[in-house]
């Protein structure tokens, strides 16, 4: 493997060590940073970093985007919503999330509070710190039989069917694609099925646009009474002062929410929410993913795949970019060309290679809706002429040399 030894990456938001130690042995420059910044501070970090890499709660837009000169960031978790990943597309800044490596971790502690809120235990916990000894089965539950609508099937929800089903509970689910059905599993025709048929529900959608305050008072009323409610998945999907107003009205017996619509950006930032000091509702700061070993597979996931974009050019696991897997470099140079997705620049790109009597030892083409992604190997000995010609083609977002 070649290292590019001048390539500068900054990390943001406490990132796993593992990402830092990845990218040094690789050869490449890391600053890290343990909290987000805001777009002012960020536009005069990126100068002169090629690599950036974010969670959460870093913001890139366009402006950003537009005021540096990033090859690729790394999402270190599922969701990208944070990221404007059109403007990174026509820029030539590759992205790379972890879309699995949290699953597990997000689903326990989904199941945990379940469990929690049903026995009522987080409100015993706290009466017994205060000297209060409350015995009483009185509306505490088992899981077991219960019915858990899920909303959003995809690679937690669907794991969360799975060890839900396992411990007895009957899962409905509703999501907008046509998702199968994992194990006995039933898929709700409606999200108001789902709702009015649900004893615990569980969001787990992503975080576009179109999913803000999918549950307002609206969804809240077509519940049953009595219901358990969870958000471990982004906080503007839920209207939280109707979900607190319902939670104090005894509409639903118990809320777990990981995610609020607001977050403090530093640890030094006080929260404040609507949701706090209620009735057997478990707040938790957005921690469904962080466990040791979910951090530890995320760091080791993108840090890895970014190392192999830069190094080798591969895009495979890309949220925005073709994806391309390519054979080891060997022998020969690797021309890294992006351009807007328009006919005829492969023909160009080979036009300039063929007039400079270069030989082509392989080549790769792949596009998407904006882009068109080629790479090109070629013989060592060339002018060097030809890199301002293909630099110069007409619509060339990118173009990088593999050495």
């Amino acid at each position: 493997m070649v290292k590019m030894n001048k390539t500068k990456i900054l990390l943001l938001e406490n990132i796993h060590k593992n990402a830092e130690l990845i990218f040094r042995k690789n050869g490449f420059e890391v600053e890290n940073i343990s909290e987000s910044l805001n777009e002012e501070k960020l536009i005069k970090k990126l100068q002169n970093i090629d690599i950036l890499g974010i969670r959460s709660k870093t913001q890139i837009n366009e402006k950003i985007i537009n005021n540096s000169n990033l090859k690729a960031i790394g999402a270190y978790c599922i969701g990208t919503n944070q990221i404007d990943l059109y403007k990174c597309n026509i820029k030539g800044v590759t992205v790379f999330n972890a879309p699995y490596s949290n699953t597990r971790s997000v689903v326990e502690l989904a199941i945990g509070n379940m469990i929690f809120l049903i026995r009522g235990i987080f409100d015993k916990s706290l009466e017994l710190h205060r000297g209060i000894w409350n015995k009483s089965a009185k509306n505490n539950y088992e899981i077991r039989g219960k019915k858990l609508g899920i909303i959003g099937y995809g690679n937690i929800g669907a794991q969360l069917s799975v060890l839900a089903e396992s411990m007895g509970m009957k899962v409905l689910y509703y999501d907008i694609e046509d998702k199968l059905a994992l194990g006995n599993a039933k898929r709700c025709d409606t999200m108001e099925d789902l709702l009015k048929n649900s004893d615990i529900i569980s969001i787990h959608v992503d975080g576009r646009e179109s999913n803000k305050q999918l549950i307002g008072n609206k969804e809240f009323k077509l519940m049953k009474d009595g219901v358990i409610f969870l958000n471990l998945s982004r906080g503007h999907i839920v209207d939280v002062d109707q979900l607190s107003e319902n939670i104090q009205k005894g509409k639903i017996s118990g809320a777990a929410i990981d995610v609020y619509p607001n977050e403090p950006g530093k640890y030094t930032e006080d929260f404040i929410s609507s949701l706090q000091k209620l009735p057997n509702t478990i707040l938790t700061p957005h921690i469904g993913g962080s466990t040791v070993e979910a951090q530890t597979n995320i760091a080791n996931f993108v840090s890895e795949k970014i190392v192999d974009f830069m190094n080798n050019g591969n895009t495979v696991s890309s949220v925005n970019f073709p994806n391309l897997r390519l054979p080891e470099l060997v022998n020969s140079h690797r021309l890294i060309h992006i351009h807007k997705n328009k006919p005829g620049i492969l023909a160009e790109i080979n036009h300039i290679l063929a007039k400079n009597n270069i030989n082509i030892d392989g080549q790769y083409l792949k596009t998407n809706l904006d882009i068109g992604y080629v790479i090109t190997d070629i013989f060592k000995k060339y002018d060097k002429k030809i890199i301002v010609e293909l630099q110069s083609i007409k619509n060339t977002i990118g173009f990088r040399i593999l050495y």
